[in-house]
């Protein structure tokens, strides 16, 4: 115990650089731009965990710590679909949360956007081909944009939101 007591004090710890704050601004600001003008107010966000590792959790919560507080651009997590745009899914869809994960996609209102956030709302990842997995994400709802990764950063959550509006501009 003495051993890694006396490591832990000489050892720096593992953390991530920060990421660059004027890119991010400028991230979130045409993210935030977009959403008004796409929607008319900013962009709302549900995210729901349909049986994931937590990995991807993570890193979605970092997009409200102080290196990025998207509440300063006008971009919000709600508790209730009812009041959300963008649902984002994390995990493989297991048979638990299939039911809730339909009842959830079906009390959003439109125009509503559902990201499949990592590798295993893509195509189950690790756990593909388990018996508690129930099927593809594709195959319960319209999915309108993958987030690859294992867990994706938060920087690529801004980018791939980004992108979405952008894309649904055009259509």
């Amino acid at each position: 115990m003495r051993k890694l007591l006396f490591q832990s004090l000489n050892q720096l710890p593992l953390t991530e650089p920060p990421p660059p704050a004027d890119a991010v601004a400028e991230l979130a600001a045409a993210l935030d731009g977009r959403a008004r003008q796409r929607l008319g107010r900013s962009l709302a966000i549900r995210m729901i965990d349909a049986g994931s590792c937590n990995g991807c959790e993570l890193e979605i919560n970092a997009l409200s710590n102080a290196f990025y507080d998207l509440e300063r651009f006008g971009l919000h997590f709600v508790p209730s679909p009812r009041h959300a745009d963008v649902l984002l899914i994390t995990g493989p869809i297991t048979c638990n949360m299939r039911e809730a994960l339909l009842r959830t996609y079906h009390a959003t209102p439109s125009p509503k956007w559902v990201v499949a956030v990592g590798d295993c709302a893509r195509n189950g990842g690790c756990f593909a081909g388990s018996y508690a997995v129930a099927r593809d994400l594709a195959e319960l709802v319209p999915v309108d944009l993958y987030l690859p990764g294992c867990p994706p950063n938060p920087s690529t959550l801004l980018t791939g939101l980004l992108a979405l509006l952008q894309a649904q501009e055009r259509v």
